[in-house]
């Protein structure tokens, strides 16, 4: 009698195998102890969850897992220190972010590209200037301004650069915190609202543009050397005009219309369903990326930054 056939091994889950290979280095961060902190600096992390009872603090009496126990922050790792007392601090941080990286920053190179003539196809390489710049923006914004756990004392430490970003300097002052149609206050008051958000705005606006500008153009230059048969269709931005534009654009256009939104949120949360303001929320900000992305383009036109070579050509004719 002839021996049976091996049974042929069954093919593993790619699916899951691929969710453990990409997962195995945050479990091991997470897990690394990291130097420990006193008791009157721990987070405070009481009321998050299902699992934990409120008031309970990190690194404090039992009740959770060894794991969930310790501060598996690593202390040398300032980036991802950052990023996970971000997610600590609101539990959708990450969806949040992927969200506007891809319909967010879709939709405002779906603007920018409505802006220019021939839907931006003889302008590829500044409309991908604006894809490299938006989504540093679109993140450098949302790490800043997010929310972070605060401690035993009850108070978020915050550095420099967090409290510039975070309402503690505008209260400081008297002045409103989260918009200038917040209730209470003098129009001077709102004015120096609207004066300081716009100079961080223009601030992040230039930061993100020197990098993305660079790293665009580097990117098309060595495309460039290696294809010799590739053409640039433009002339390469210039780095610090280029930044300036996204400075302006960030100060002006983008700052009015962050004030605008918050107002809008503010009269239409309390009269509307849950479900409608959802939805209203949704397309009005899907709508403002939209008109973020054709306000860019009016900027770049108006200060000359990014001219195409047909207009290049005829300026010199």
């Amino acid at each position: 009698m002839e021996s049976p056939l091996p049974r042929r091994p069954a093919q593993p889950d790619l699916l899951a195998k691929a969710r453990t290979v990409c997962l195995r280095p945050l479990r091991s961060l997470l897990r690394r102890r990291g130097s420990r902190r006193s008791a009157t600096d721990s987070i405070n992390f009481g009321g998050r969850g299902g699992g934990s009872g409120g008031g309970e603090q990190r690194g404090g009496g039992g009740g959770g897992s060894g794991d969930d126990g310790d501060d598996g922050v690593p202390q040398e790792k300032i980036m991802w220190k950052g990023w996970y007392n971000r997610a600590q601090g609101d539990a959708w941080f990450s969806t949040k972010v992927s969200i506007e990286q891809m319909i967010g920053l879709s939709a405002a190179v779906l603007g920018d590209m409505a802006a220019r003539d021939n839907w931006g196809l003889n302008e590829l390489d500044f409309v991908f200037s604006t894809l490299v710049v938006g989504s540093i923006l679109n993140f450098s914004l949302m790490y800043l301004l997010a929310s972070i756990p605060a401690t035993g004392s009850g108070v978020p430490k915050l550095n420099m650069l967090q409290k510039l970003f975070s309402d503690q300097i505008l209260k400081s002052w008297g002045a409103p915190g989260a918009h200038i149609f917040e209730k209470g206050y003098s129009l001077p008051l709102r004015a120096t609202h609207m004066v300081y958000k716009g100079v961080l705005f223009a601030l992040v606006g230039f930061c993100a543009g020197v990098v993305g500008t660079t790293v665009s153009n580097w990117l098309l230059l060595t495309r460039q050397r290696l294809d010799p048969q590739f053409e640039l269709q433009n002339r390469p931005l210039d780095v610090l005009h280029n930044s300036l534009t996204w400075a302006c654009h960030m100060g002006a256009s983008a700052n009015v219309r962050y004030q605008v939104l918050f107002g809008l949120d503010m009269v239409l949360c309390p009269a509307m369903p849950a479900q409608a303001f959802l939805t209203y929320s949704a397309v009005v900000r899907t709508l403002n990326n939209i008109l973020g992305g054709a306000s860019f383009v009016f900027f770049a036109k108006l200060f000359g930054v990014q001219e195409t070579g047909q207009e290049v050509v005829s300026q010199k004719s």
